[in-house]
């Protein structure tokens, strides 16, 4: 039986010099598109393949290959795995193996997350564990195989681990979220999205609907999410945080609100106390009409932010002051299709790729590393794609 796709979260609703800090580049966690770690220093205007994670509702059947050409256009490989609504992936540290969370319920009311061996053209698959709950959105894992799934229905995070082979271990934990916003899309927890920090075993989880960051440490002796201080961060009210980014100076992250559509700063204080600095709106000052904000990049300098708007069907280019991470908003940059739920650099970071989640379309940005400014290169037709993985 075909599941809809819940409508609170897939439809739109409706330098200067570095003198003060020392860049430190490291192998960061940037969605990606979806969750993707750069490992190497790859040579520029190179062609790259990337993979597209779709609902299957329609025409999609599963898991996509596409190729980025050193020009930026796009080149259509064609299906690599069947799979029922694997709308986020990731990618293991080795690049072996990748990770599809399937956004279904089942039986038990939870989710599940695939694991699939990397294989020229084509993604063999390995193994299939739940995710602790309903409608998993996110999965991100770090270095060691340990592994995170955000259940937005479940308002819970899951954790697991892959092993040297590809095979998913059984749930080992999960975090249960709890708390309510004042919206009507937080009345209940709703975690979207869980990333490992910049510091060992850290982990951050983002909650739409309790409206705060979650932090707690991996015990990779239990396995299991051991909460810190500061527990919560909330962030303003009826705000909605989604996704976040961290500045590769490891003292700022940016945090994407999805209902209000905006960007917040959070400053590391120090090993244990983060702080709410300002705002910044991802649409234009006049624009009115109604709007849901969904990803969110930087680039690996750190002088760039990029956001996704649903709605105004933008992305929305900032500028980050490096002597205190404010932002200033640079341009937008129409995506050429509706409902770009996802998008990601590529990884020399010359091309911005969006996927247009209703008008079932790709579209390829040349990127200027030196203002941040994009300009259309090619686009090509995928059934309803929601997220991009190189």
């Amino acid at each position: 039986m075909k599941r809809t796709i819940p409508p609170h979260r897939d439809e739109p609703n409706g330098i200067l010099q570095l003198m003060k800090y020392q860049v430190i580049i490291i192998a960061f966690l940037v969605l990606a598109g979806c969750q993707h770690t750069k490992k190497e220093t790859k040579q520029a205007n190179s062609p790259y393949s990337f993979y597209v994670g779709t609902y299957t509702d329609t025409k999609s059947e599963g898991i996509y290959k596409y190729l980025l050409q050193k020009d930026g256009h796009l080149k259509p490989i064609g299906l690599a795995a069947k799979s029922v609504n694997p709308s986020f992936l990731a990618m293991s540290d080795d690049q072996r193996f990748l990770l599809a969370v399937n956004e279904i319920i089942n039986d038990e009311d939870v989710g599940t997350l695939e694991s699939f061996s990397v294989s020229d053209d084509s993604l063999s698959f390995i193994s299939r564990s739940i995710t602790g709950g309903a409608h998993p959105c996110f999965v991100s894992l770090n270095q060691f195989g340990y592994v995170l799934t955000a259940n937005y229905t479940g308002g819970n995070v899951g954790l697991l681990k892959l092993s040297k082979n590809g095979e998913l271990s059984e749930l080992l934990d999960i975090q249960q979220h709890k708390g309510s916003g004042i919206s009507e899309r937080q009345e209940a927890p709703h975690a979207h999205s869980a990333w490992f920090g910049t510091d060992a075993n850290a982990v951050i989880s983002v909650d739409l609907g309790t409206n705060e960051l979650w932090f707690s440490q991996l015990d990779t002796v239990m396995n299991k999410l051991q909460a810190t201080e500061p527990y919560k961060l909330e962030m303003a009210a009826a705000a909605g945080p989604r996704h976040l980014v961290f500045h590769p100076n490891n003292k700022w992250i940016y945090v994407l609100n999805e209902l209000d559509c905006t960007v917040t700063l959070v400053e590391k204080m120090d090993q244990s106390k983060y702080q709410k600095k300002l705002s910044y709106s991802s649409l234009p000052q006049a624009y009115n009409e109604s709007n849901t904000a969904a990803d969110i990049h930087i680039s690996s300098d750190g002088k760039f932010v990029y956001a996704s708007n649903r709605g105004h069907n933008s992305i929305a280019i900032y500028g980050v002051n490096p002597l205190d991470g404010s932002l200033n908003l640079i341009a937008h940059e129409s995506t050429l299709g509706k409902g770009p739920r996802n998008f990601t650099l590529s990884p020399d970071e010359n091309y911005l790729l969006v996927a247009n989640q209703y008008t079932n379309n790709i579209v390829s940005f040349k990127r200027d590393k030196s203002t941040g400014m994009l300009n259309y290169v090619d686009q090509t037709d995928a059934p309803t794609p929601v997220c991009i993985l190189f």
